[in-house]
């Protein structure tokens, strides 16, 4: 690449990151603002995150998000690591077409249709069998794992599709089920991919506001319901420390959960380094130790 065209994917690159990044630093310096104008500053102030302790609605929504984004996600990850493992292992059996039309249906759905049509569904269950009572957590958390699970198959199947067969290979000849091999040696291998749908399930889960408007009943209104009804009437400067919060949160566990991710995949490339070396010597009884992982590993397998 020339200068010239380095510096102007530079330019670029600075001003996209400077359109997205402005309003989420502007929000939060405005939540340390004194005045309960959100766009005038007066001064700095913690009392914004004060109020917001004893905003006892914003608070509660808060919770009923959080809560209903960590069961969205692990449903997700169960149901959508199994959709996906299917998808790319199994090939084209009979009714495949309609498997994978199911599972990536609710990716060009629009969301409106999903919420209409659950809905309608839960009102009809609800008269003929009784249940759900009402709309709530549960309905709520239903429609969210129907979401998410089409974006943990499509993440969990294109990493399974990746994989080295040889290595599960190696543990079905060391006399391992299929069942154990899934667990002990395809599972730690997609391990990222679960970690990336986790993380998008619980974010879809969580910013969701068309499915919960739809879904939610009295008692069980989600946090964008209550920011986008406060939002109407005005901007609250507790909902930018309310925000501010969640931002640094999020943050750190990306953090967090992105530095595990990489020492886990350099810590796996080194211990698969060293076992294929010890298996590839000359001597029958190879001096090279195994790793401690893969040994436990193989040891595992043939029990």
């Amino acid at each position: 690449m020339t200068k010239p065209n380095r510096k102007l994917s530079n330019t670029v690159l600075t001003l996209g990151f400077l359109f997205l990044y402005i309003p989420i630093i502007s929000l939060v310096v405005y939540s340390f603002n004194e005045s309960k104008l959100v766009t005038v500053w007066s001064g700095f102030s913690l009392k914004w995150y004060g109020a917001l302790l004893q905003d006892d609605e914003l608070l509660g929504a808060a919770w009923l998000s959080l809560k209903i984004g960590l069961l969205t996600a692990c449903a997700s990850v169960v149901i959508g690591t199994w959709a996906g493992f299917v998808l790319a292992r199994f090939g084209r059996f009979r009714g495949f077409t309609l498997f994978a039309g199911m599972i990536n249906a609710p990716l060009v759905i629009p969301e409106v249709i999903q919420g209409i049509s659950l809905l309608l569904l839960f009102v009809a269950m609800e008269q003929m069998l009784g249940w759900p009572k009402g709309r709530g957590l549960v309905t709520i958390w239903i429609g969210h794992v129907m979401l998410c699970v089409s974006y943990v198959a499509i993440v969990v199947q294109s990493r399974v599709k990746e994989l080295n067969k040889s290595l599960e290979e190696a543990a079905l000849d060391l006399g391992a089920t299929p069942f154990k091999v899934f667990f002990l040696i395809t599972l730690p291998l997609i391990s990222q991919a679960l970690m990336s749908g986790w993380l998008l399930s619980f974010t879809l889960s969580f910013d969701d506001l068309v499915l919960s408007a739809f879904l939610s009943g009295p008692g069980s209104t989600t946090l964008p319901l209550v920011v986008f009804s406060r939002v109407r009437l005005g901007l609250n400067p507790e909902m930018n420390a309310l925000a501010t919060i969640f931002i640094s949160l999020v943050s750190v566990g990306v953090i967090a959960v992105n530095r595990w991710m990489q020492r886990s995949e350099r810590k796996r490339a080194r211990d698969m380094q060293l076992a294929f070396a010890a298996a590839g010597a000359a001597d029958p009884a190879p001096t090279t130790p195994l790793p401690a992982t893969v040994r436990e590993s193989l040891d595992t397998v043939r029990a």
